[in-house]
């Protein structure tokens, strides 16, 4: 079982800090609202990585591959989530004023609960999650694994999720990174935003 584990680590490790929506939104919010604003996020984040652990358990891949409209449509789905957020990220910095720079971290209207909300709906907005995760189970995890490994293998996948965004928390919260980050704002939510859109338009043209 040990093994089997390590595997799943192994792999999910790499998956879990190589860039993408997840570490752009978790680290923005760090930087640009509050630590915990950025740890309400990664909450966010560890439960989706559960759901899609489960659905990878669930077998959603074979459903997937039986009816590829549900696929399709949770594509779409996310990305069309992801532009908005990238146009409406590049927008807001446009409409940003010089005196909005000199406005608390923690800005006006900005909840821990949204922040936890932003972090669920971008882990979850893409749909390919479900099946990296099948793959990762099929290549570390034996045909037929019992349900105590499998569960296993779900939890330590959050606890990986959730450490290592917690360590970007921490990091892009850091003082000096805030202090840098509102001297050049609107640059870097411009740069944020046109991410966001790519990642989504990429999501939303990939085939299969």
């Amino acid at each position: 079982m040990l093994s089997h584990l390590l595997a799943v680590a192994s792999v999910w490790l790499v998956a879990a800090v190589s860039p993408g929506p997840n570490f752009l939104m978790t680290a923005r919010i760090a930087v640009a609202r509050s630590r915990g604003a950025g740890f309400a996020a990664v909450c966010g984040i560890g439960i989706a990585t559960a759901v899609w652990g489960i659905c990878g358990l669930a077998g959603i891949k074979a459903l997937f591959l039986a009816a590829p409209w549900a696929y399709a449509t949770l594509k779409l789905a996310g990305a069309g989530y992801l532009i908005y957020s990238g146009v409406r990220l590049i927008v807001l910095a446009e409409k940003r004023s010089a005196a909005d720079a000199a406005l608390p971290v923690e800005g006006k209207g900005f909840s821990s609960s949204r922040a936890f909300w932003i972090g669920l709906a971008t882990s979850l907005a893409n749909p390919r999650s479900a099946l990296s995760v099948a793959s990762i189970f099929a290549v570390a995890l034996p045909a037929q694994p019992s349900l105590a490994l499998g569960l296993a293998s779900v939890v330590l996948m959050v606890a990986i999720s959730v450490a290592w965004y917690a360590c970007v928390v921490w990091l892009f919260a850091a003082e000096a990174v805030s202090n840098g980050y509102r001297r050049v704002r609107r640059t870097l939510d411009r740069v944020a935003g046109g991410l966001l859109i790519l990642f989504g338009a990429r999501l939303a043209l990939e085939r299969g």
